[in-house]
């Protein structure tokens, strides 16, 4: 009896998660993670060099701050108008327009506090936003890309638009610093969850940081990796799923996960033919060749059909809380 309570009192601790990623996808997971019982830190690249982002980063020396402000409000307890005024993109005024309010006011943060984390720290206080939110590094990060005919591209923004195939990307500097708090976050998860996003520009940036990779894989904590449902032009055409694992572990070294939660559903024709006019098909659930790369396949219908299709958030965090609540009972039994 004893050692059921024990068991149970693991099973129903509640998890610590971290996300790591950007742009978009991360911000999708994150609003169906925040409605569960687990303590979030999400990790974000600063890569970002387009837009807003880019202009700010040129112009006063700081960290992009776009992709940090989609998680923020992912994770905000705010009303649809705050988040509205956040996301605003100015249309006219010299200086000002294409700048997102969001951006400004981050920059604006970072400036009265001399320090980007401190600035995000305390954008979440003002957000009441619903766990950590950390950049993961501090450093002034360009991503690079090596394209299969030998040229070198600059720039994440830049990246896609080449119409060339990615050899492999890295960073400049080479090895810029987590973070402070990323690493101790990794050490103390329950589980790590990666993705969605764009493979290349906001997934590997993250993992290409410092002791990032070798604490991931270091660490005890219940390993995810979810993959997009649409490939991506430029970065990731024809890809299925396990191209997208096989191209991180070509970066960073094989098993760096336990397992990958993919889409298995179709879309219907229309939804199909109104993506391939972007150039854009369904990533195939390959699953032997996901298991052959020591990676447990999770399939299930991801999709969600709105103007556009996303994961479904709510489906996907089940999922997650599943696979790391069993984690977390298998070694406290063990």
């Amino acid at each position: 009896m004893a050692s059921n309570q024990k068991f149970n009192g693991e099973l129903f601790r509640r998890p610590k998660v971290v996300c790591i990623g950007g742009g978009t996808g991360l911000s999708v997971i994150l609003r169906g993670l925040k409605k569960l019982p687990i303590d979030i830190t999400a990790i974000v690249t600063v890569a970002d060099d387009g837009g807003s982002s880019g202009r700010l980063r040129n112009d006063l020396q700081m960290p992009p701050p776009g992709d940090i402000r989609n998680v923020l409000i992912a994770l905000a307890q705010t009303e649809p108008l705050l988040e509205s005024v956040l996301q605003y993109r100015f249309e006219n005024g010299e200086g000002l327009k294409g700048h997102t309010l969001g951006n400004l006011m981050i920059a604006a943060m970072t400036e009265i506090t001399g320090d980007f984390t401190k600035a995000v720290n305390a954008m979440s206080r003002v957000l009441a936003v619903r766990g950590q939110v950390l950049p993961a590094s501090e450093q002034d990060v360009v991503l690079m890309a090596e394209m299969t005919d030998g040229t070198i591209v600059e720039g994440e923004s830049q990246i896609p638009k080449t119409g060339k195939r990615i050899r492999r990307v890295f960073l400049n500097p080479h090895d810029p610093k987590p973070s402070d708090g990323v690493l101790r976050a990794i050490e103390e998860a329950d589980g790590i969850i990666a993705g969605p996003g764009s493979l290349y520009t906001s997934i590997l940036p993250n993992l290409l940081v410092k002791d990032m990779s070798e604490a991931i894989r270091a660490s005890q904590a219940c390993k995810i990796y979810v993959c997009n449902v649409m490939t991506q032009p430029g970065e990731t055409d024809s890809f299925t799923a396990s191209d997208h694992l096989r191209a991180i572990y070509d970066h960073v070294g094989e098993r760096l996960f336990d397992i990958a939660i993919i889409n298995n559903e179709v879309p219907p024709l229309t939804i199909q033919r109104q993506y391939a006019k972007k150039q854009q098909r369904m990533v195939i659930p390959d699953i032997e060749r996901i298991n052959k790369l020591g990676c447990h396949a999770v399939a299930d219908n991801l999709l969600l059909y709105q103007s556009v299709l996303r994961h479904d958030a709510d489906r996907i965090s089940a999922h997650i809380l599943r696979l790391i609540r069993e984690r977390m009972a298998q070694r406290q039994s063990g």
